[in-house]
């Protein structure tokens, strides 16, 4: 994985080292069966003639064949070989002016699968592609092509949290390496296919929602971000823990979708801010959309039920309890069953409370808004108040105690005067 810079210190010249990796592929090679392979001789004629770089295309172009070669007894090849073979390699590329194409195609062999080790494989191919990714300047931006090619190994190893901490880095990383939206929106969607391949849907979410923010004001229609657009406002949906959308409608591209795909817009409104009324009547006007969207129905009701109640908790910031009946007849569910769904709105994190079962109500500690729009902000005005209120009648007591015992005090002192 990408971390500390690395140095790879071979000795030897680069004619020297060039003929011995050379005659290492035709070894290779002539192991396999290709008795024809020549690159020693090529490379030495190549050296003559002081061609640096077309030695170096055809050291590179051979070193495919490190991703094919057999297994050395009871070790992979890949373990005792590949990676010093790619150190040695990678020492000669480094003495290019042109290092940057010969890169290039290395990552594209490592990018492949590794059929000596298909175990390990994965695992070396990362152990050399963050080596190269350490060993350049942190403002090379060749650096980016790397680091997609370490995530495409990632998905195929499903090994993404040894990857997920240098994620922390990306944002440093972009301004060194100077990304446009295009580049950015490209590495936030690839970091979301791995996310999601490892079934991390919560991080493949979040780098959804950071690639439709490249989506530029003029293209928010567009095929690309409307397809992006529903496939983050799905991803929301169905997600089963995440309940507050306003990422989502605070985007151009999602709000494009009022005119594009209005259903599906309609959709994300309800459960942004409406109940489980709204949300089967929604069902019944499109009768059997949502199968055909390949929406699963029962996740949806349960969301939709756990922010029901949630809205229900935050309805009730005076008295601060809700009456089972109520819950009951909301939800639409038997009586018997409130008591697992108040379980499970404070197993979200929506509400914090507890449940009285012999006055069968749910009291309310903490709830969550699920928008915060003017209606939300006159009952902060209203809590305010009346805690201004409150305050003002403490003060009051006080003020009134404090000059009461100061009437005391004088008149203990008025009495010891009059004493002496």
């Amino acid at each position: 994985m990408p971390g500390v810079l690395n140095t790879v210190l071979i000795e030897g010249s680069f004619e020297e080292l060039a003929d011995e990796f050379a005659a290492y592929l035709d070894q290779l090679k002539k192991n396999q069966g290709d008795e024809s392979s020549n690159i020693q001789s090529e490379v030495a004629a190549l050296q003559g003639n002081g061609k640096q770089d077309d030695v170096l295309k055809k050291l590179v172009g051979g070193a495919e064949i490190l991703n094919t070669a057999p297994e050395k007894g009871t070790f992979d090849v890949s373990i005792s070989e590949f990676i010093p073979a790619y150190s040695h390699l990678l020492h000669l590329v480094r003495q290019s002016e042109n290092e940057n194409m010969f890169l290039a195609r290395i990552c594209q062999h490592l990018s492949k699968p590794i059929t000596s080790s298909p175990s390990n494989g994965p695992g070396l191919a990362l152990s050399v592609l963050s080596t190269i990714f350490n060993i350049l300047d942190p403002d090379d931006d060749i650096r980016y092509n790397i680091l997609l090619t370490i995530l495409a190994v990632v998905r195929q190893s499903s090994n993404f949290e040894n990857l997920e901490p240098q994620l922390k880095n990306l944002d440093k990383w972009i301004v060194e390496w100077e990304l446009d939206d295009e580049q950015q929106r490209k590495l936030f969607l690839t970091i979301t296919d791995v996310a999601s391949t490892a079934g991390e849907d919560e991080t493949a979410y979040q780098y959804l929602i950071r690639a439709l923010r490249t989506v530029s004001s003029d293209a928010v229609s567009n095929p690309e971000a409307t397809s992006l657009s529903l496939r983050a406002l799905k991803s929301a949906l169905t997600h089963q823990s995440h309940f507050d959308f306003q990422d989502l409608t605070a985007l151009d591209s999602v709000q494009a979708l009022r005119r594009s795909n209005p259903i599906y817009f309609e959709l994300l409104e309800i459960f942004s801010t409406e109940g489980l009324d709204e949300f089967n009547d929604f069902k019944d006007e499109h009768d059997g959309w949502l199968e055909e969207q390949e929406f699963d129905v029962q996740a949806l009701n349960r969301k939709m039920r756990l922010l029901t109640l949630t809205s229900m908790a935050a309805s009730a910031s005076q008295t601060r309890q809700l009456p089972y009946s109520e819950i009951s007849a909301r939800l639409k569910i038997p009586s018997e069953e409130v008591e697992v769904w108040v379980i499970d709105v404070i197993r979200a994190g929506l509400v914090e409370g507890k449940l009285s079962q012999l006055n069968q109500m749910f009291l309310i500690h903490r709830s969550t808004y699920r928008v915060f729009g003017e209606r939300e902000w006159r009952e902060v005005a209203s809590r305010l108040d009346l805690w201004r209120t409150s305050l003002v009648g403490v003060l009051n007591v006080v003020r009134q105690a404090k000059e009461e015992r100061m009437r005391e005090v004088e008149t203990e002192l008025n009495g010891s005067g009059a004493k002496a």
